[in-house]
Parts: C-alpha cells; sequence; structure tokens
C-alpha cells in the first residue's frame, strides 16, 4: 500500500469504530464502504476481518441468551455460511473493484433509505424455520459479494421479534459467524498472508480507538440524532460506489 491507501484505511478503521462505540454497529459496513473507495474489495476484507472479529466476540458474549439466540439461529447462519462457499470468488477479478463496489454501493443505499423510512416487516415464529434458510443464503451471497453481512441479515433478524438484549447478542454472533465464513473465502483467493499482519493490528488498534471516541460521543449526543446522520453518510457513499456500475 502507498500512503495514500495507509491513511484511508486509518481513517476508515478510525470512523468506523466510532460509529460502532455510538449505535453498537456499522463497524464493517463503514469501514469496507470507505476502504473500497481506494482498494481493492478483497485487500478491504482482508484488513476488516480481525477488527470485525475481534469487537463482535465481545458483543457476542454480552449476556445470558446465546445459547438460545444460537438454537434459534442456526439455520439461517448455516445457510449463510454456505450461501458464502458457494459464491466463492465473487470478490477478485478483474471487474471485482467495479462490480463488487457497485452492488456494495447499492447495499448500503437499500440499507439506509429503509432505515431512514423505518420500513419493517415481521415474521412469525412458525415461518422461521425455512425463511430463515433463504434469509441466510441471500445474506451469504451478497456477504461473498460485498463483505459486509448487512442485508437481507440485518432486517430479518429485526423482524422476528427478539428483544432489545436478546437482537444485540443475536446481531455478534451472525456477525462473528460471517466473518468466519468470509475468512474462508478470503484466504482460499490468497489474500491472508503475513503481509496484512501489520495493517490489521493497526485497524484493531484504530478501531477500539474509534469505539472509545464514539462512547463518548455517545454520552453528550443523542444516538439517534447520530444515527440520522450516519445513515445519510451511508446513502451518500452508496451513491458514490454504485455510480461504478455505469462507468
Amino acid at each position: 500500500m502507498g500512503i495514500l491507501e495507509l491513511l484511508a484505511v486509518a481513517g476508515a478503521f478510525t470512523f468506523a469504530g466510532l460509529v460502532k462505540g455510538v449505535i453498537g454497529m456499522g463497524l464493517p459496513t463503514v469501514s469496507m464502504g470507505l476502504m473500497v473507495l481506494f482498494i481493492a474489495p478483497l485487500e478491504a476484507a482482508a484488513l476488516v476481518l480481525l477488527p470485525a472479529f475481534l469487537t463482535n466476540v465481545w458483543q457476542m458474549l454480552a449476556g445470558p441468551h446465546l445459547g438460545e439466540v444460537a438454537r434459534r439461529l442456526w439455520p439461517m447462519l448455516l445457510a449463510t455460511c454456505l450461501g458464502t462457499w458457494a459464491c466463492m470468488g465473487l470478490m477478485t477479478g478483474p471487474s471485482a473493484a467495479k462490480y463488487g463496489g457497485g452492488v456494495l454501493g447499492l447495499t448500503l443505499i437499500v440499507y439506509a433509505v429503509t432505515a431512514l423510512a423505518s420500513l419493517e416487516f415481521s415474521v412469525k415464529r412458525s415461518q422461521e424455520p425455512w425463511l430463515g434458510p433463504i434469509f441466510g443464503a441471500m445474506t451469504g451471497a451478497m456477504l461473498a459479494a460485498t463483505g459486509v453481512f448487512m442485508i437481507p441479515g440485518v432486517p430479518y433478524l429485526a423482524a422476528i421479534g427478539l428483544e432489545k438484549d436478546k437482537l444485540v447478542q443475536a446481531l455478534g454472533l451472525c456477525f462473528v459467524v460471517a466473518t468466519a465464513a468470509l475468512t474462508v473465502n478470503v484466504a482460499a483467493a490468497g489474500a491472508l498472508n503475513v503481509g496484512v499482519l501489520v495493517p490489521a493490528a493497526l485497524a484493531v488498534a484504530l478501531a477500539f480507538a474509534g469505539m472509545w471516541g464514539g462512547q463518548l460521543v455517545r454520552a453528550r449526543l443523542h444516538p439517534q440524532v447520530f444515527r440520522f446522520w450516519y445513515l445519510i453518510g451511508m446513502l451518500v457513499l452508496g451513491l458514490v460506489l454504485a455510480s461504478r456500475l455505469l462507468r
């Protein structure tokens, strides 16, 4: 990486950590969205694996509901892994930067618009055994293409009616499993090597520093206000990335 790329990576993880510190999520989404403006999606995915894994393990373990949500979500999680591995290779090739970044942009647009519009749907408990794997497989395919566990997995989790604390742990569990599944794809593409260790370690440090700063911001700024402007930022970033598909 040149100095511009290193500065971009540093800024991406610092800001992504800040976002996660304020609203409790968004580190892979923000960091991937910003980094693919400067580096290839596969390189960005290799750098985001360790920070995403470490910052979400704590979220997954912080509470008494891990066993319950794991039993409830395992069909979706299994389908997410299978969908991710079935679409292995979407981040490689000469068109990956254009189409991978473009698809990520469309994902960010959908996520931002639905969140800003407060669009919601509900899933009955009796529907989960067959809907969960469908949503999991689609999310896995999007994860393989973009490096982000977001659409449609996060809206699905919100739709199944989990209580707040259970939802937080469920998100942590899904992010950890998704990161592990994506690691297989990135390793198979040969992007995990000694060269990413130092940037990845720096990314971890900056992400945690950003999270600490985000917690300070959260104490002084209403999270909903920050969330609104964060979503506006994701919408703008999504439009910039999606514009690659028109080139």
